[in-house]
């Protein structure tokens, strides 16, 4: 009999293989997948978006992003996913499914995608050039500065990009993907940054 298990795996566990690839020296892009996080999809049920909005700010004292952007508080980062839908993307379950539910009781639908997904943090003075060679956007700071965030594809993969907070004054950029998928984007991301050298970790901290 096959052996079977409950726990939770990370979707790159296989692909992912900490320390430098690709050219030598110094590493021109960082990729650190992110683990064990709590992500709820809330979308406005018909007519409830003013609502979920109020309820939302009520929850987080700051207004769900009504326009492509993340927005950040002291425990959570409430992240656009499209016309009246956002994402709460938070740790150590403060802001789980099961405690957002009562929160937005009536105005929004919940969908936990904590497992779902898989998060991918790209920084470095060279990941603009690399996202570049994947995605349409414009990333440059003067148009995509932090806090933006746009529902794009990459490499014919869904994603929800955003522009976290810059590190070491190099710009950050998160990738959220559907798990499926997320073993096959993690190696066209490779592919892509193998030219400028890379370091490859994972962490449990955003």
């Amino acid at each position: 009999m096959a052996e079977f298990s409950w726990d939770v795996r990370s979707p790159l566990e296989r692909a992912l293989i900490a320390g430098p690839y690709g050219a030598q020296g110094d590493s021109g892009v960082a990729l650190t997948e992110i683990r064990n996080f709590d992500l709820v999809q809330v979308m406005a049920r018909r007519g409830k978006a003013g609502e979920m909005i109020a309820a939302a700010k009520a929850r987080f004292g700051v207004a769900a992003p009504e326009t492509p952007k993340a927005i950040g508080t002291s425990d959570a980062s409430l992240i656009w996913s499209g016309p009246d839908q956002f994402l709460v993307l938070s740790k150590g379950g403060k802001h789980s499914i099961e405690a957002l539910a009562p929160v937005f009781a009536g105005s929004a639908s919940l969908s936990d995608q904590s497992h779902a997904r898989a998060l991918i943090s790209v920084s470095g003075d060279k990941a603009r050039a690399m996202l570049a060679k994947l995605s349409s956007i414009d990333l440059h700071s003067d148009v995509f500065g932090v806090g933006a965030a746009a529902a794009t594809s990459m490499d014919h993969t869904s994603v929800t990009l955003w522009r976290g907070a810059d590190r070491n004054g190099q710009a950050v950029f998160n990738l959220l993907v559907f798990a499926t998928f997320a073993e096959s984007l993690w190696h066209t991301i490779l592919d892509s940054t193998a030219e400028y050298g890379v370091t490859i970790g994972h962490s449990e901290e955003f």
